[in-house]
């Protein structure tokens, strides 16, 4: 078996990157056996400026990729159907605004030496896409945290402090600096990217190729 390593560079409030997501859970599943992933969840924040309060969805991404209504529910619908198909529920009619998702990079920062961070990043997907929930809000924060088996004082003690901003921070600026710019984008191994929410087969594929490629070389 191979053993590697996933960056995962993505934002919570990104429809894609829980398709991306998804896709790569099924496609490591396929690869049981073959290849043994260790994820990381890095920080990428769509839309660093926007308030607590958040924003339309409907007017932020019309405005944002200045495209009209039409469009835009053309884009939504194929998104749903996407998701269906890997089994991601996006219930548009609970979710109505996008949010500033900077506290819960600080929250997934924090989990990742406690063991939960994969547990935490679903958790906020699906209570975001699939429960229209505002995951700016410190109390919601706290209480999918405490879902997952994080301890909810100290996930309350870091939201009411700058904890762990400098470090999500850092890790923004890298994958930037490394030419990332729009998400989901997946490395292995620091070195080969795939980049969206790519369907399955091509998931399960890369990672044969790259898992393959890696065993040769050790055996070379």
């Amino acid at each position: 078996m191979t053993a590697l390593r996933i960056d995962f560079v993505s934002d919570v409030v990104c429809p894609w990157c829980a398709i991306g997501l998804a896709s790569l859970q099924q496609a490591l599943q396929r690869l049981q056996g073959v290849v043994e992933a260790d994820i990381h969840f890095q920080p990428f924040e769509l839309n660093p400026q926007l308030p607590a309060e958040g924003e339309g969805i409907a007017e932020h991404i019309q405005r944002k990729y200045r495209i009209g209504e039409a469009q835009l529910a053309e884009n939504q619908q194929r998104i749903r159907e996407r998701g269906a198909e890997l089994g991601v529920v996006f219930d548009t009619n609970a979710r109505s605004r996008i949010y500033n998702t900077f506290d819960a990079h600080r929250l997934l920062h924090w989990a990742g030496p406690e063991g939960r961070q994969g547990e935490l990043k679903q958790a906020l997907l699906r209570a975001y896409f699939s429960e229209g929930r505002n995951v700016s809000d410190k109390e919601t924060l706290v209480e999918i945290a405490a879902g997952v088996g994080l301890d909810a004082q100290r996930a309350r003690a870091i939201l009411a402090s700058g904890e762990f901003a400098e470090e999500v921070r850092a890790d923004e600026q890298y994958w930037l600096r490394a030419g990332i710019s729009g998400v989901p984008a997946i490395i292995i191994d620091r070195k080969h990217l795939i980049s969206g929410g790519q369907p399955v087969e091509v998931f399960e594929q890369a990672l044969r190729q790259i898992a393959a490629g890696k065993a040769g070389a050790h055996t070379a």
